[in-house]
C-alpha cells in the first residue's frame, strides 16, 4: 500500500474550513481513481503551540495506483479546490506496512 498525506495548517477561522472541507472538499476524494481508504484526523499537540489542524490520509494499493491518481482529472479538480483551504503540506510515502 502506498499513502498520500495532506496537512492543513490551522486556518483562522476553523469554522469556515470544516464546512468548505468536508461538505465541498471531500466529495472530490471517493472518485479518484484506484483510491483504497481515506481517512482524516485532527491532531492534538502533546505540547506546546498546535501548528497542524487536520490530516488527510489517501491509500493505494500501489506506486502505480498512486501515480495514476495523481495524474487523474480527478486529481486535478481537489487540487484546485485544495487551493481554498490553504496552502496544505503534501507528503508521499512509500509502502506502508502495518504490523501488530
Amino acid at each position: 500500500m502506498h499513502r498520500l498525506t495532506i496537512q492543513y495548517a490551522v486556518p483562522s477561522d476553523p469554522e469556515a474550513f470544516d464546512a468548505h472541507y468536508f461538505e465541498h472538499h471531500v466529495p472530490f476524494v471517493g472518485p479518484l481513481p484506484g483510491l483504497r481508504a481515506f481517512s482524516w484526523s485532527k491532531p492534538r499537540p502533546l505540547g506546546g503551540e498546535q501548528t497542524v489542524y487536520l490530516v488527510a490520509q489517501l491509500d493505494f494499493d500501489d506506486a502505480d495506483a498512486l501515480q495514476t491518481a495523481l495524474t487523474s482529472p480527478e486529481m486535478a479538480a481537489a487540487g484546485r479546490d485544495a487551493a481554498g483551504l490553504g496552502v496544505p503540506t503534501v507528503m508521499f510515502s512509500g509502502e506502508v506496512v502495518t504490523a501488530l
